[in-house]
């Protein structure tokens, strides 16, 4: 890497940007004095030169003040609503002059897209004109009629919309997805909901040469996908789009599970590989026309940014463009340099060009792949022994595991799984699907356009091959014990995990000499022991010590031993945590709380929900990929803290809001045991769960009053206090209640000397026979989560009084349409002298035990107190 100083200015660039962004001030300049200490070192020691160093240095400065600049100039025009916004107000209704400034996605009754605002009116001003204030724009369509009008819009359309303007969402769960600052690193601060195609009235089509280049782009895609939509059958259609043409918006969404699964999604994520095959066919078609080699680099090149544009310019798509466009200029001038100064110059142009590439996900794992490929690849490939046969299966399993090897940290970082058959599953099916399924499918779309026989002749054999590819993934995908879960590791982890990668590589030992002998028919000797050689107990010398034997093992031991270690470390970083925690998760209009006991195990009661009022006869409506509170909150949350299996899972009751989001649970993450009320609620929904639960092997326990206590350690122990037992049916079936509230579990848990109460959804009722069966009970206690949300028929003066709770924690969803909390239970609560903390304002709230100790923090504010 030193003998490519581009290469260390973009490395350094890069660590310029990267502080920038995660460190204040101070952070910044004692990070550029340490990078600066470390290039001068390798200056004195001759392995850098001092322009060289200087140069990078420089780099670092300068990457760190463009990011500043940058974060600076990235500010929202509509400071005063901002402020308002902040403040509490609620979203302004504004009437908006826009253009439409990128492809129009709709989805079920939803049509989503970006556009800049020429102009904004609000509270009854006139319009405010804007410099092109960005922002994402949301419709829901009010009928079925309307998805026709919504399919009509186009990027570099003008619009008036009438609509509400609001800020995006932050992190309301530590480690949760915050939408705010994803938006921000495309220069959005805004989101303006629309209620119907209706609210939208066109103005005309605005000018500009690129939005009209971009314009006809969207349209040929569009064009492209609709042919191979009728080339494919509806399961295919989607995935053929989203490989060849990048376009994955009607994707089946469990096929792209099965595909994350075994980590092949980059696959349908378009990339070098795809801009290597589509240089490579285009090559062939020019050599065809027998052009002249000059004129042939020239055409390619002029071709790549058409591609890049045709599949929607994602970070890796413009990486590997810019790439080949570099690659294949060097070419033409007979000026080619190695791949690791190309990546550098690529990764330079786009950041200068927008810092905030460095944060995208696709970024990161397109340069650090094909980083890793080009300086990896090689010695490992020369490391190993001579191949007669066999040497490009050989190849092909090299760049296979350097390449898992490289993403593994970023793939445990961002998603926290790796599937252990993920190898084989890409060492198969990529080159499969590169070079079998992807030209086919391309070729059978082209060919349509001339020989529309021979193009569906051609899909024909790619639907067999996707057929034999989706049985292989579905074979693989199906086996959850091989799907392990890892923490997100700090940053610190994942850059020692590169450098002992490459401490391995440099260390590897080069037989590609060995290679070359065998190849001219050299045979190798030995020379006999002569006199004088007396080292020997039989008046010789071996060949070679046994000390000289082990230095070169002792090489590759030291850094693999120091791999193995960070391995560990990354599978259970709180091995010897003994820190107990309770989690109240914001998941809306819902309950879930996870609690991690003081020996590392995982309780979750309830898993939220997402309420749906589907109509008969609006199938229309229903979203390809819909919201799902369990798969797209709780899991990833669980799978980020290193949730691997949960010791028990409690359904408090059958209601939606609380275990809508359990399906996914359980079907991602293993569980021992599910404890419930012990009753069916004669919904779907609820009689699903069970079953799974059944299917999954768990134990399924009803819970009641006088329930043996569930201790998962020394310091645990829950203690079931209400529903009380219900003999069963005379047939032995269970009980059906449709109203579940009164029904709910409510667990006392005593905690290392602090109690914590779950109270389900129980109301008046049920709060006087809890406290009527156990009168000699009453205690101090620590915590309690509010009943039903805060409902005005639940936690009485007299339930308060009885528990004397420091702490009360409602979950409970933002502007619902019940009005919980309502004022009159919020009342009750602040008259006991209890501490209010509600998810809909604070986030999710955590309390840690440690030391005798308790102490809070949420997720809006971070406020942390200790209690004794």
């Amino acid at each position: 890497m030193f003998r490519r100083p581009l290469s260390v200015f973009a490395a350094c660039w890069i660590a310029g940007g990267a502080s920038a962004a995660t460190f204040g001030q101070a952070g910044v300049l004692l990070a550029g004095l340490a990078l600066a200490a470390l290039l001068a070192a390798l200056a004195l020691a001759c392995r850098l030169g001092p322009r060289t160093a200087a140069a990078c240095v420089l780099a670092y400065a300068l990457a760190a003040g463009h990011r500043v600049w940058t974060d600076e100039r990235n500010v929202t025009e509509l400071a005063d609503l901002a402020a308002a916004a902040e403040d509490g107000e609620p979203p302004a209704a504004v009437e908006a002059v826009l253009t439409i400034d990128s492809d129009v996605g709709i989805d079920g009754d939803r049509v989503m897209f970006r556009a800049r605002l020429e102009s904004v009116a609000y509270k009854g001003g006139a319009p405010r004109k804007l410099r092109g204030e960005r922002v994402q724009v949301r419709i829901r369509l009010g009928e079925e009629a309307e998805l026709e009008t919504a399919s009509a819009w186009r990027r570099g359309d003008r619009a008036a919309v009438s609509g509400v303007l609001e800020r995006p969402g932050e992190a309301v769960n530590f480690g949760g997805f915050d939408y705010r600052a994803y938006l921000y690193r495309h220069r959005i601060h805004w989101v303006l909901e629309a209620k119907s195609a209706g609210s939208l009235e066109p103005l005309g089509r605005a000018g500009g040469v690129g939005a009209a280049v971009l314009r006809a782009m969207d349209r040929l895609r569009g064009s492209l996908a609709g042919r191979m939509s009728a080339l494919f059958p509806e399961d295919q259609s989607g995935y053929m789009n989203g490989l060849v043409l990048g376009v994955r918006e009607r994707l089946d969404p469990e096929l792209y599970a099965r595909f994350a699964e075994l980590g092949l999604t980059h696959i349908l994520a378009i990339s070098g590989l795809h801009v290597g095959v589509f240089l490579l066919g285009l090559g062939f078609l020019l050599r065809l026309l027998k052009l002249p080699r000059e004129t042939t680099l020239e055409l390619t090149a002029a071709a790549v940014p058409f591609y890049v544009l045709l599949t929607g310019a994602s970070p890796s798509v413009v990486r590997a463009g810019l790439m080949a466009m570099l690659g294949l200029a060097a070419a033409r001038m007979n000026r080619l340099k190695d791949g690791m100064n190309l990546l550098a110059a690529a990764a330079l142009a786009m950041l200068v060009y927008d810092p905030y590439y460095l944060s995208d996900i696709a970024f990161q794992l397109s340069f650090a792949v094909t980083a890793g490929l080009i300086a990896l690849v090689p010695p490992v490939r020369r490391a190993l022994p001579p191949l007669k046969r066999g040497r490009m299966v050989a190849d092909l399993l090299v760049v296979t595991v350097v390449a898992q090897a490289v993403s593994f940290p970023l793939t445990i970082f961002y998603f926290n799984r790796f599937h252990l058959l993920s190898l084989p599953a890409n060492a198969v099916l990529v080159p499969f699907i590169s070079f079998v399924v992807m030209p086919l499918g391309t070729v059978a779309m082209l060919v349509t356009y001339l020989w529309p026989d021979a193009g569906r002749l051609l899909a024909r054999a790619a639907e067999a091959a996707n057929d034999a590819t989706f049985r292989l993934v579905e074979m693989l995908a199906d086996r959850p014990e091989l799907a392990t879960i890892w923490p997100s590791p700090p940053l610190w982890w994942i850059l020692a995990w590169y450098g002992v990668l490459l401490l391995i590589a440099s260390r590897l030992p080069d037989r590609s000499a060995e290679s070359r002998g065998a190849a001219d028919g050299e045979q190798e000797t030995v020379t006999l022991p002569l006199a004088g050689l007396t080292d020997h107990p039989y008046g010789g010398r071996s060949g070679r010590s046994s000390a000289g034997r082990l230095r070169p093992r002792m090489r590759i031991i030291l850094p693999a031993a120091a791999a193995a270690l960070l391995l560990a470390h990354a599978w259970n970083p709180g091995r010897f945590d003994r820190t107990a925690t309770v989690s109240f998760l914001d998941v809306g209009q819902g309950d879930a709380a996870l609690i991690r006991t003081p020996s590392g195990r995982h309780i979750l009661v309830d898993g939220g929900g997402t309420l749906r009022f589907d109509k008969p006869g609006e199938a229309w409506r229903r979203r390809l990929d819909p919201f799902d509170v369990g798969e797209d909150v709780v899991v990833p949350l669980l799978m980020k803290r290193g949730v691997r299996r949960l010791d028990l899972v409690v359904a408090t009751h059958l209601d939606a809001d609380h275990i809508g989001g359990l399906a996914a649970v359980l079907d991602k993450i293993p569980a021992k045991a599910l404890l419930w009320n012990g009753t069916l609620s004669g919904k779907e929904d609820g009689e699903a769960l069970l079953r799974l639960a059944d299917e999954r092997g768990l134990r399924l326990i009803a819970a009641h009053g006088g329930l043996e206590p569930y201790r998962p350690d020394d310091g645990t122990g829950l203690t079931v206090l209400w529903p009380a037992a219900e003999p069963l049916a005379p047939d032995g079936r269970l009980p059906v209640l449709k109203d579940q509230n009164g029904r709910s579990v409510v667990l006392r848990m005593d905690l290392r000397g602090f109690t914590f109460l779950f109270t389900g959804d129980i109301g008046f009722t049920e709060e006087r026979a809890i406290m009527d069966a156990q009168p000699d009970e009453r205690a101090n206690l620590d915590v309690m989560k509010i009943a039903h949300h805060g409902s005005r028929h639940s936690t009485a003066a007299e339930w308060l009084a009885y528990w004397r709770p420091r702490e009360a924690v409602i979950s409970v969803g933002r502007s619902n349409v019940y009005g919980h909390p309502h004022p009159d239970t919020l009342g009750r609560i602040e008259a006991a002298g209890a501490r209010i903390r509600r998810t809909d304002r604070h986030g999710e709230t955590q309390y840690r035990v440690r030391g005798g100790m308790l102490s809070v923090r949420t997720k809006a504010g971070g406020q942390l107190a200790n209690q004794g």
